[in-house]
């Protein structure tokens, strides 16, 4: 899919904003365990939020790196809560459609 675009992420945090955080970072920071579950979780819902613990900068470093790890994308972030996409490789696995362009309208 390439990089979200700016309305591709507004959208996908629209979608967000119901979740409930499924994966959280604690003190110990991004182990594997943490990777492995947000792995999982991005496999079977491809958009999840992310509780993050530590200070403003480590946060953003943890959103990153954990983007990274799980080869997803940053939808966005607030405060220490992250909101991260990954699309299901299969397009007939997809659970969510989202808009090639702005007005929704296919690519």
């Amino acid at each position: 899919m390439g990089e979200l675009q700016g309305f591709q992420k507004r959208y996908l945090r629209g979608l967000g904003h119901a979740l409930r955080p499924v994966v959280v970072v604690g003190s110990r920071g991004l182990t594997d365990a943490v990777i492995d579950k947000a792995r999982a979780e991005l496999e079977a819902h491809e958009l999840i939020k992310v509780r993050l613990s530590e200070g403003r900068p480590q946060r953003d470093a943890q959103t990153s790196d954990l983007a990274g790890a799980t080869d997803s994308e940053v939808a966005g972030r607030v405060g220490n809560t992250a909101l991260l996409y990954r699309a299901q490789p299969d397009p007939q696995r997809r659970r969510i459609r989202v808009p090639a362009r702005p007005d929704g309208g296919p690519a």
